[in-house]
């Protein structure tokens, strides 16, 4: 049975994107770190996604075209077009990249089906889809890149009115100051 891993960068003070709805903050540039997320990523088969965070994401399937790509940047790019994709969208009309495919609705008890028969990783990755999976019981762990800043607010990382308990299961330091906590949830 495969995991459902909840994995994002998000500030200090755990904000995923800023008031403004900005994140740019939060892109780490540090080799170090690109590197220790395609090192996170390799056991997961499918990523899940809203349609924004979709839309963020499939950069990578053209990544590899632009000039003067580090390596670190390209292994990335290969490990993303190599992942199935799943967007949850009732507005994105075809999927822009391969092994990509739309589902109009959030389905936990697919969902459910996937970690079963899949016999790999998945993660859930944006907060609004994450959140209707943490709420249905389905987050098995929660990846924190925490990036050395705080952002004073926006749009957290944990729903609001849910509680978690948790187990760190790893840490890790990275010289950017960037902050890796891995968690299980406790059942």
């Amino acid at each position: 049975m495969g995991k459902l891993i909840y994995s994002m960068l998000t500030s200090l003070d755990c904000y995923v994107e800023d008031s403004t709805g900005n994140f740019g903050w939060g892109a780490p540039n540090d080799p170090a770190v690109h590197s220790y997320v395609t090192e996170l990523a390799a056991p997961v088969g499918t990523f899940l996604y809203g349609r924004r965070m979709y839309e963020t994401m499939v950069y990578w399937e053209t990544a590899h075209t632009v000039p003067g790509q580090d390596q670190y940047m390209l292994e990335w790019a290969r490990q993303w077009q190599d992942t199935d994709k799943i967007v949850y969208s009732r507005t994105l009309a075809e999927p822009t990249s391969a092994r990509t495919r739309i589902e109009r609705e959030f389905d936990p008890a697919a969902v459910e089906r996937l970690k079963l028969e899949l016999g790999h990783d998945l993660t859930v990755d944006g907060p609004e889809l994450a959140a209707q999976a943490i709420k249905a019981g389905l987050v098995d762990e929660c990846h924190l890149m925490l990036s050395p800043v705080a952002v004073g607010g926006g749009k957290p990382f944990f729903p609001q009115g849910v509680q978690l308990d948790l187990k760190l299961l790893e840490e890790r330091r990275f010289d950017s100051g960037v902050v890796f906590l891995r968690y299980a949830v406790k059942r």
